[in-house]
């Protein structure tokens, strides 16, 4: 016998025993649990709060119209903006691909649909059929996300059972603008990767002259 058969040996005969999982109650889908109200709320909200206090910013708006007069009353001609958003044609780029991924080295604001967000953290999760180029959400100076406020889930359990099932190549969690505090415990925007992160939940409910 070989001492690596000797040592394996040695490893099976000291497994400790196994445990079953524990029982975890989870809240229920429509809202997350607030400890000091000791009830439900609102999970787009929460959403939006954890979002703000990573560095991100939201807006509750009522369709991509409201989406175009935001964008354009903070972009101006002078920027480049890519989109994957047929909607927002008229003012962005908006192509199903680039040929070489450095065309987009000089983006101002890139602007993709993810799939839905996530309260207790603030990520939205998408895929790389909406990312153009898998690049794109990382090179962009700034990056806007939209996803329908309905589709804002109460926690990671609540997501991994979404996307469990699901088939895709590449998908990622973002959450909030690039930052790091390396450097002496000094909080830093946009160190590797957007200075900024946006997030439209487009509303239907809401009418067209309102929005958060």
């Amino acid at each position: 016998m070989s001492s690596r058969d000797k040592i394996l040996g040695v490893i099976r005969a000291n497994q400790p025993e196994g445990k079953s999982l524990p029982s975890v109650t989870l809240p229920e889908a429509g809202g997350v649990t607030d400890p000091a109200k000791g009830d439900m709320t609102d999970t787009a909200r929460q959403f939006i709060e954890v979002l703000e206090a990573i560095g991100g910013r939201a807006f509750i708006v009522s369709g991509w119209e409201r989406i175009a007069t935001i964008i354009k009353e903070e972009y101006t001609q002078q920027h480049r903006i890519v989109s994957g958003c047929k909607e927002l044609a008229r003012m962005a780029e908006v192509r199903d691909r680039y040929e070489d991924p450095h065309e987009l080295e000089n983006v101002d604001l890139a602007i993709l649909e993810a799939h839905f967000g996530v309260a207790e953290n603030g990520a939205c999760w998408i895929t790389e059929d909406r990312m153009i180029e898998r690049a794109l959400p990382f090179i962009t100076q700034n990056l806007a996300l939209v996803i329908h406020k309905k589709d804002v889930v109460p926690h990671m359990h609540a997501a991994y059972e979404r996307i469990g099932q699901a088939v895709y190549g590449f998908g990622t969690f973002i959450a909030g603008p690039s930052k790091t505090a390396d450097i002496e415990q000094s909080l830093v925007l946009g160190a590797h990767g957007p200075c900024s992160m946006t997030v439209f939940l487009i509303d239907e409910e809401l009418s067209d002259a309102g929005f958060y």
